[in-house]
C-alpha cells in the first residue's frame, strides 16, 4: 500500500510515519503544494496513493483546498468513486466547519490530534487497510 503523509509539524509527521509504516510504504510532504505535486506525480506514474493522511492546517495550501484539488483531478481523470484515494484529515484544531467541508468534498475520515492510535487503527481497518504481516524467518 502507498501512503502519503501531509503534515507540517515535525513531531506529528514522525509519529504518523512510524505508525503508518506498519501499513505500507510512506512518503512525506510538509505543505499543501507538495501534497498536490506528490499526488499528481503518483497519477502520472499510474501508481496512485491508496491513502493520504492530510493535515487541515498547512502552509501554502490548506488541507481542505488540497483535498478539493485531489477530488477534482480524480473526477477529470474519470477515477470511479471506489478507486479514489482514501483521505483521512488530521487537525489539532476544533475547526468543525473545515472538517464538515472536508467531508462534503469527500474525505473518508477525520482524526483529532493528538492522534489516538487505537481509533486510527480502527478507521484504517474500516477502510479495508491491514497492517503488513510480520515476516517469519
Amino acid at each position: 500500500m502507498r501512503i502519503l503523509i501531509a503534515e507540517d509539524d515535525l513531531g506529528s509527521r514522525k509519529f504518523l510515519f512510524k505508525f503508518m509504516s506498519q501499513y505500507g510504504e510512506c512518503d512525506l510532504v510538509v505543505d499543501g503544494l507538495e501534497t498536490l505535486d506528490a499526488f499528481l506525480m503518483s497519477i502520472k506514474e499510474n501508481n496512485p496513493y491508496d491513502l493520504i493522511c492530510l493535515d487541515i492546517m498547512m502552509p501554502k495550501v490548506d488541507g481542505v483546498k488540497a483535498l478539493k484539488a485531489i477530488r477534482d483531478l480524480e473526477n477529470q481523470k474519470g477515477v470511479p468513486p471506489e478507486k479514489r484515494t482514501k483521505v483521512i484529515m488530521t487537525t489539532a484544531l476544533a475547526e468543525t466547519q473545515m472538517v464538515k467541508d472536508a467531508f462534503e468534498i469527500g474525505c473518508e475520515a477525520y482524526a483529532a490530534k493528538p492522534i489516538d492510535v487505537e481509533k486510527l487503527a480502527d478507521v484504517l481497518d474500516n477502510l479495508g487497510f491491514k497492517k503488513i504481516e510480520e515476516k517469519s524467518d
